[in-house]
């Protein structure tokens, strides 16, 4: 093997593993809607799925506090957090992220991909106070 080759070959490796773990091949996104049923009830599918792997794309709402390991999945890029005082007033298009690590913030506009372990229910954030129906948790994202 050419030098050459080999060092192309290594930093593309490398490169490979500081983005973390891909989606499997082929694995599409999770749609929002996808885990609601038109009552506002969890759909067949999300209830499926609790517990197991998802993949979700959307938007990092602006976090809550910095150096932070939650942020909000939001279906459209918002400019500001949408925090919910109630479980009646949790919109169907945002999702609570609880990441494995601190995160590094997104822009607001850029679409990003979460993977980690789908859980739904009512649950409130002790720290934070946030109300959520739907999270993920051990999560990681990346730009879409």
């Amino acid at each position: 093997m050419h030098r050459r080759t080999f060092l192309a070959l290594s930093a593309t490796a490398s490169a490979g593993l500081a983005l973390g773990p891909m989606p499997a091949m082929g694995q599409e996104p999770v749609r929002m809607r996808e885990l609601y049923n038109p009552d506002g009830s969890f759909s067949p599918y999300a209830l499926e799925r609790d517990g197991e792997p998802v993949l979700l794309e959307g938007y990092m709402a602006p976090p809550l506090k910095a150096e932070s390991t939650f942020f909000v999945l939001t279906k459209i890029p918002m400019s500001v957090c949408p925090f919910c005082e109630s479980e009646a007033e949790w919109p169907r298009d945002i999702v609570s992220i609880y990441a494995r690590d601190v995160i590094s913030v997104t822009p607001f506009n850029v679409p990003i991909l979460v993977e980690g372990t789908l859980r739904l229910g009512t649950y409130i954030d002790e720290e934070l106070g946030f109300v959520s129906r739907v999270r993920v948790i051990d999560a990681a994202h990346r730009r879409a």
